[in-house]
């Protein structure tokens, strides 16, 4: 036994301690891996070994507990692949596992150590700096408008805009058909449209069975219902309601809603439904939109939607609303907006609009917030959001062989390999949690109980160098 060998174990001991050491005292540091010392041991052409030596310093690349910090720049990688990339000021690019970020004086998203995150442009496929938003978001026009109503089946009908004197209701096959008498041209049409129906202006109407007799003598048509048969019903003469935002009869319901235009000005947009007359078996509610208070001229911002026997849309969806804005000193372009009514009913029961329109004003930048696919999303006070980037996420090959530079930080290597790049979430790379940490890695428990026993390991070692010295000393001393 020589002193090389204890000296030997002294040294690598004293490695073991400073590793576990350096896990304990980074055990609060945000990203941190813990490491682990690999020890081999030393021959010579001897059978007697000559001691031990430090092969590596390993770090355990696990996952760490994610918490939640509040932080808005905070993020954190939320499983075992993937790690951050950032660049320092000279463009050297490193990687980390501190999702700890914040935002600089020139708007960057940086860290602690001034290197700033980076990612993806939208659409993009080059690796950038993320930064923060500055200044307002641009307004967007008003182009879709998505309405999902119920309207009221048992609502009064509105009489049709054309003056009505009387109506003819014919009843064939189990469908009802509304004629009505138009004085203007002496005739009866079917429809609010004025279309000619084929009802004679005078005689018999023989169609039906029994004949219903028509006669418009003196510009006053007198229908003759016969006793026997039920497939005719006259109605009383009533007078025609035109339709006036201000006269509440001449409508059902109105629902208010605010549009934009391409400057961002609020426009009021009222949806004024009114109920007619059904016509070939289904409920026909009748649409008007107003806008700024201007009453529509037909057939420009109406609309007519049709609906069957079991309540549900068969006809006039989509339309459109267009107006040019006007006022102010600066001109607008013309809005022209895409109405839908997908998926409306006509049950018995309340009135329900559910709306949802495209357009926003301006609106200054309010906070960001990250997503789990590593989008980053600005959030602005007008309610609308903007994806600014995607950050990007590196994984290697061989973790082992990354380079440790301090700050939390890993550099490429040639035992490493070159970075795989990709965005959170693909490729097998992790998610990200926003708002929130990765804690260090370190067991606690378990470093305390390694250091026990790299401690008795050197207290061992110093030992044999005691019991060399012992041996070498009575050498000495022998005559």
């Amino acid at each position: 036994m020589g002193f090389g060998q204890g000296l030997s174990g002294l040294n690598a001991a004293s490695q073991n301690l400073d590793v576990i050491g350096n896990n304990i005292a980074n055990s609060g540091t945000v990203g941190f891996k813990a490491g682990s010392a690999t020890f081999a041991d030393v021959y010579a052409s001897s059978r007697v070994g000559l001691g031990v030596q430090v092969a590596s310093i390993n770090q355990r690349f696990t996952t760490g507990i994610v918490s939640t910090s509040g932080n808005q720049f905070d993020m954190a990688i939320d499983g075992a692949k993937g790690m951050f990339v950032v660049t320092q000021p000279n463009g050297a690019m490193l990687y980390t596992r501190n999702g700890q970020f914040l935002a600089d004086k020139d708007h960057r998203i940086v860290n602690a150590q001034g290197q700033q995150l980076m990612g993806y442009a939208p659409g993009g496929t080059n690796l950038i700096g993320m930064t923060v938003p500055v200044g307002n978001i641009a307004p967007q026009a008003t182009s879709t408008l998505a309405n999902k109503v119920n309207l009221d089946a048992n609502a009064d009908v509105v009489p049709p805009t054309s003056e009505i004197l009387a109506r003819v209701v014919l009843t064939q096959g189990g469908v009802d058909t509304t004629y009505y008498y138009r004085p203007a041209t002496n005739d009866w049409y079917s429809d609010a449209a004025g279309t000619t129906a084929a009802i004679p202006a005078d005689g018999a109407y023989t169609t039906g069975t029994p004949a219903v007799a028509v006669n418009v003598a003196g510009g006053v048509p007198d229908v003759a219902i016969p006793s026997t048969g039920s497939n005719v019903a006259y109605v009383p003469a009533q007078p025609a309601v035109v339709f006036d935002p201000s006269n509440s009869d001449s409508f059902s319901k109105m629902v208010p809603l605010t549009v934009y235009d391409s400057l961002g000005n609020e426009h009021r947009v009222e949806q004024y439904y009114t109920k007619r007359e059904p016509v070939g078996g289904n409920s026909i509610w009748e649409v008007n939109y107003v806008v700024d208070g201007v009453p529509p001229v037909p057939p420009a911002n109406t609309a007519t939607l049709s609906f069957d026997s079991a309540g549900r849309l068969v006809g006039g969806s989509p339309t459109s609303i267009t107006f040019t804005p006007g006022g102010g000193t600066s001109p607008a372009d013309p809005v022209n907006i895409v109405v839908t009514y997908d998926g409306s009913t006509q049950f018995g029961g309340s009135y329900s609009q559910d709306f949802v329109q495209n357009g926003y004003a301006t609106g200054e930048y309010a906070s960001m917030s990250i997503g789990s696919n590593g989008e980053l999303i600005a959030n602005y006070t007008n309610g609308a959001k903007q994806v600014m980037g995607t950050l990007a996420l590196a994984d290697f090959s061989n973790l082992q062989g990354l380079q440790p530079v301090g700050g939390n930080a890993w550099a490429e290597t040639a035992n490493s390999g070159q970075p795989i790049f990709g965005t959170p979430g693909s490729n097998g790379l992790a998610v990200i949690k926003g708002q929130a940490v990765e804690k260090s890695n370190v067991d606690m428990s378990q470093e305390l109980v390694n250091m026990i026993i790299a401690q008795r390991t050197y207290q061992a070692n110093a030992q044999t160098i005691k019991t060399q010295d012992q041996i070498l000393q009575t050498l000495i001393t022998m005559r």
